[in-house]
């Protein structure tokens, strides 16, 4: 759910080993970045009105709330064309299928045009409210459907509960209010979305999410935009894919996952406005179970108009790049640091950054207790410098033979692996590249004089300045 948290802040950290072979620096979970899974009481939280997502529920969200419905269906097998459906009360649904109950509903209206939930955990996490909800393995076919809500806590469409499915195409849905999300999979439910748009206005309101319990969102030619605080057009606690589709947060990041769970998106643009691209996070609120989270994307596009293209705190993940393209106004690419999730001191975060035939740009930093493990593969070029200003940390960098580092500015590395023994892939432009001695043993602690003149230098970790 995306009312959880943001904020960034951030320091850089590298590793560089040269040796002739390209070797495999792929995401070794051991690495020495501590992105540590513990929760402490001394780290603030969000503000409880507002924020970046906003807080977790104050009470875990553990008490169900159950509301009522326009249109209710206790299990059956029912089919309905051209219907208006209306809701307008406290915690009532337009729709609500339950006891695998299986609807069929076409070319209709489905309103909920006023009343407030009055449990919002039991609208985030079950679906109160909702102006379609699929609970208890039922299955919901809607085509054609148009879909509104106007009220705070009152999602779209829902589906919770294992084997809930509701498949949506050629449909759209609009909500308002706050807490009010697009399409929301909770609690092993799953939706698959066809020919869709989306738009949400309020705070807290992504059009794809998953939620407690983790859900599934499948979508293929869908168009979302999000207007609100804490809304980005994607919000991950459970496993999101999209296909040929286009998301735009006007009020937020373009893409948040949580925890251990996965965002993949083929040909799929996704732009965000305000704070960061696409953040990667653990926030202990108990809605996204603890581990390494995947942000997979071949094609498509990522514009960040504010902030780090990729940023990462209190989390491990692995972030796999394939012919995507990508604008970053801010002139920083990845990002991984501390913040307010976690223990102090231990809640930085791994991060594994795999880029396949790419064109990327802007710094790479990480702070004191993070790492960062770059793989460049098939011709990916590489423009920025790496921990400018922050001496030796966890940041290493491996190249292959087609790949190119393009170096804009001093730069500290601590391993470097390249395929190229003689660094030609490395254009130095005149700028000091400072190595770890102590993690590139093959380079026997000397000084290499690059290609643009430029210089390779050892530098010993003891001798390096610290994060602040």
């Amino acid at each position: 759910m995306e009312r959880r948290k943001m904020m960034i802040k951030g320091a850089a950290l590298l590793l560089i080993t040269s040796i002739g072979v390209f070797s495999c620096l792929y995401g070794n979970n051991n690495m020495k970045a501590m992105a540590a899974a513990n929760t402490s009481s001394d780290v603030p939280v969000p503000p409880s009105n507002g924020g970046n997502p906003p807080e977790p529920p104050n009470n875990g969200g553990n008490t169900e709330v159950t509301g009522t419905a326009a249109y209710a269906q206790t299990g059956g097998d029912v089919t309905k064309t051209s219907q208006l459906i209306t809701a307008g009360d406290a915690n009532e649904s337009a729709v609500k299928v339950t006891n695998s109950g299986v609807l069929k509903l076409y070319n209709s209206t489905i309103k909920k045009t006023a009343g407030d939930t009055t449990s919002e955990d039991s609208s985030n996490f079950y679906g109160l409210n909702a102006g379609i909800l699929g609970i208890s393995a039922s299955q919901l076919t809607l085509d054609n459907d148009y879909v509104e809500t106007n009220a705070d806590g009152a999602n779209g469409i829902f589906s919770t509960g294992s084997s809930s499915i509701i498949n949506v195409s050629n449909s759209t849905v609009s909500t308002s209010k706050n807490s009010s999300r697009g399409l929301d999979a909770t609690q092993g439910g799953t939706i698959n979305a066809n020919n869709v748009k989306i738009a949400t206005k309020g705070a807290h309101c992504a059009d794809l999410a998953t939620d407690r319990g983790g859900g599934t969102v499948i979508a293929k030619n869908v168009t979302g935009t999000t207007e609100g605080e804490g809304s980005p057009g994607i919000y991950c606690t459970g496993s999101i894919s999209a296909e040929d589709s286009n998301f735009t947060a006007s009020g937020s990041e373009a893409a948040v996952i949580e925890g251990k769970n996965s965002i993949t998106l083929t040909n799929t643009n996704i732009t965000g406005s305000v704070n960061r691209g696409v953040m990667l996070y653990q926030s202990f609120s108990g809605d996204a179970e603890v581990g390494k989270s995947k942000f997979t994307m071949t094609g498509g596009s990522i514009t960040a108009l504010n902030g780090p293209l990729f940023y990462a705190t209190n989390t491990n993940t692995v972030v796999s790049l394939k012919g995507a393209k990508f604008t970053n106004p801010s002139g920083i690419l990845l990002e991984a640091a501390s913040d307010r999730w976690g223990t102090t001191g231990s809640n930085g975060a791994t991060v594994v950054f795999n880029a396949d035939s790419e064109a990327l740009n802007g710094s790479i930093i990480a702070n004191s207790i993070s790492s960062i493990t770059a793989v460049l593969s098939n011709n990916t070029t590489y423009t920025g410098a790496i921990n400018t200003s922050n001496a030796l940390t966890n940041i290493s960098l491996g190249l292959d033979k087609t790949s190119y580092w393009n170096v804009t500015g001093t730069s500290y590395v601590g391993a470097l692996t390249d395929s190229d023994t003689t660094f030609s892939n490395i254009k130095d432009n005149g700028n000091t590249i400072y190595y770890n001695s102590s993690a590139n043993t093959a380079l026997k602690g000397k000084t290499y004089t690059l290609q643009g003149g430029g210089k390779l230098v050892p530098v010993s970790t003891a001798n390096t300045t610290k994060d602040k």
